[in-house]
């Protein structure tokens, strides 16, 4: 028994100074604050630095279901007349895809034309390429001032408007990401139409009013409408009811007029 008791007593010991420890080791707040950082950090991204109007800033926080998006932003008059594209990720930007080739039997860098990626978009810009397409490609790119990789998460973009605006205007994003099908958009849909399968459900579009003159107010863009789902007409759908998991590409967006 009393040697039962010697091997208690350590035991005992060892316990109570593992959770005083344990007690004076819990995490600071410069711990907490710098994980933080770190699981919900933000990339810095830039756009049109030589553009003479107000810096516009907008801010994507990414959601659960984001997974390298194709997204457009871009600003129009409150009557939704186009004015132009503030940023474009750089593929559909400059028509090349990373799997765009699949010649050799592997997949590389290519030309594509890809419709149902950001319909709404296209037809907002309207400007119609050599060959009578609405999409950009590597001759008729969107310029490198206006456009960049896609963003690995959540990103804040500092960017202007080419020259000075009055009152108030519109902010405009469009996000797509293939291969999120659901029940209703689903691979049997339309089983004959390509670029709706390269598409899913269908490009989001969110959009929100900013007032030039209410500088450092941040407002948030809500989503508005789906664009067509592949991409045949620039028409806004504004029935989401059918969209599920794309609207968790982007759990919260804003734009701020600094």
């Amino acid at each position: 028994m009393k040697k039962s008791l010697n091997i208690f007593i350590p035991l005992v010991f060892v316990v109570s100074v593992s959770l005083v420890g344990w007690l004076s080791c819990k995490p600071t707040a410069e711990w907490k604050n710098s994980k933080a950082r770190k699981t919900d950090s933000i990339s810095l991204i830039s756009s049109n630095v030589s553009g003479t109007g107000r810096t516009i800033e907008i801010e994507m926080i990414k959601g659960k279901a984001f997974n390298h998006p194709t997204f457009a932003l871009w600003i129009e008059d409150t009557n939704g007349n186009y004015i132009q594209t503030l940023f474009i990720t750089r593929a559909i930007g400059q028509g090349i895809f990373t799997h765009g080739d699949n010649s050799g039997g592997t997949w590389k860098p290519g030309e594509v034309r890809r419709p149902a990626a950001l319909p709404y978009w296209i037809h907002k810009r309207g400007i119609i390429t050599d060959d009578g397409s609405l999409l950009p490609t590597p001759r008729q790119k969107v310029p490198d001032a206006y456009s960049g990789a896609t963003p690995e998460g959540s990103f804040r973009l500092t960017t202007k408007s080419d020259n000075p605006l009055k009152g108030k205007i519109k902010v405009v994003m469009e996000i797509n990401q293939p291969w999120d099908w659901n029940e209703y958009w689903n691979n049997s849909r339309y089983p004959d139409d390509f670029d709706y399968k390269t598409s899913c459900q269908p490009a989001l579009v969110y959009s929100t009013v900013l007032d030039l003159d209410s500088p450092g107010k941040r407002v948030a863009l809500k989503p508005v409408g789906h664009s067509h789902y592949s991409g045949k007409t620039g028409e806004l759908f504004t029935d989401i009811s059918t969209i599920t998991t794309a609207l968790h590409i982007a759990e919260q967006v804003n734009a701020t007029i600094k």
